[in-house]
């Protein structure tokens, strides 16, 4: 079996260096080698990593890396990005930052239970929560975050998402919770699984769910699976005219990029010349489909977050270039602020 596996890798690699027409295909073959999280050297002697986190300015044609602007040495782990701020979680701390300078000026966010939240940026305002249900809502202008919705406490919360009209949803690993009068009162409205993240575009509702991505009409009272094969919702988000989603497909086992013009009534797959790119021989074998992190729009151009680097399409996802090669055995996430994009190092499947 061993010797099927390397007479094969022989024939691929000799298939591609036998045609140079391949090097000007719309997906850049030549940028598949992969790099790693390095680390450089520093000022007080600590070595520094790199290639962690990236930041562009002109819509994910070019990549900066600004690791070494990092508060302190090491890989987030995680980060959450609204119109203006960004927020970064390293070493169980949390940093903020305005999205608007040159390069992200890190300081120290004092956000309860840090090493644990995550932060959404809602109609309301900005909000902290972790798993153990306590959310947390910050008051303008200050650096003091008071609990909200004490009288309604859930284990393993997952999101929250207030929809244009003021109306609030809590996403859980038992299902989403409706409140339409500010938090006061609370309805289950769909108990099929965990939920993950809501966006909301004209009057729509989009979600990521355990049995793939969903879709609401009436604001949240009743929802219909428009995307379900098999495997969970992985992100959704809004673009222009419409709504882009990657789901997982137990089939195929891959995660797959689609996009709905239409409400999310109907949905197309863009990631079609992405795919051949799959197959071929990489740094870790072949490049892990189920591993495609993130999809984003900015002004024309869609970026992805894919194993093989950070993809950007400049035409609705019928072509894909590599703008950044790879890491090994690692994806980056791809953000949006105001009007830069960041690219955040994180592990597959993340």
């Amino acid at each position: 079996m061993r010797y099927l596996h390397l007479t094969f890798l022989f024939i691929v690699l000799s298939f591609f260096s036998a045609n140079p027409d391949l090097e000007n295909s719309t997906t850049t073959t030549t940028t598949l080698n992969s790099d790693t999280a390095k680390s450089t050297s520093s000022t007080d002697g600590e070595p520094r990593i790199s290639n962690v986190i990236l930041q562009s300015k002109d819509g994910g044609r070019t990549w900066q890396d600004i690791s070494l602007d990092l508060p302190e040495n090491g890989e987030p782990q995680d980060f959450f990005a609204g119109e203006s701020d960004v927020y970064l979680r390293l070493k169980n701390s949390m940093y903020h930052s305005k999205s608007n300078s040159a390069t992200p000026v890190w300081e120290k966010a004092n956000v309860p239970d840090p090493g644990k939240a995550s932060i959404v940026f809602n109609r309301s305002g900005v909000m902290a929560y972790n798993y153990e249900g306590e959310v947390y809502k910050k008051l303008p202008a200050t650096g003091t975050w008071l609990p909200i919705y004490q009288d309604f406490k859930k284990r393993s919360m997952r999101t929250i998402f207030e929809t244009s009209n003021g109306t609030l949803f809590l996403g859980f690993d038992s299902g989403l919770y409706k409140s339409a009068d500010k938090g006061k009162s609370w309805k289950q409205v769909q108990n099929e699984g965990w939920l993950g993240s809501l966006v909301e575009s004209e009057g729509v509702l989009m979600g990521t769910g355990q049995k793939g991505i969903m879709r609401s009409t009436d604001n949240g009272e009743h929802w219909e699976w428009v995307i379900s094969e098999g495997g969970v919702g992985v992100a959704v988000e809004r673009i222009e005219g419409g709504f882009a989603a990657i789901s997982y497909n137990t089939i195929t086992k891959s995660r797959r990029i689609r996009i709905s013009l239409d409400s999310g009534k109907t949905w197309k797959a863009i990631d079609e010349t992405i795919q051949p790119l799959l197959y071929i021989p990489s740094f870790n074998g072949f490049s892990d489909a189920a591993s495609i992190s993130s999809i984003k729009q900015m002004g024309n151009y869609f970026i992805c977050g894919h194993p093989i680097g950070i993809l950007v399409s400049p035409d609705m996802g019928k072509t894909w270039n590599v703008a950044h090669k790879g890491v090994e055995q690692k994806v980056f996430k791809v953000y949006v602020s105001d009007h830069t994009l960041y690219a955040v190092l994180m592990g597959m499947g993340c």
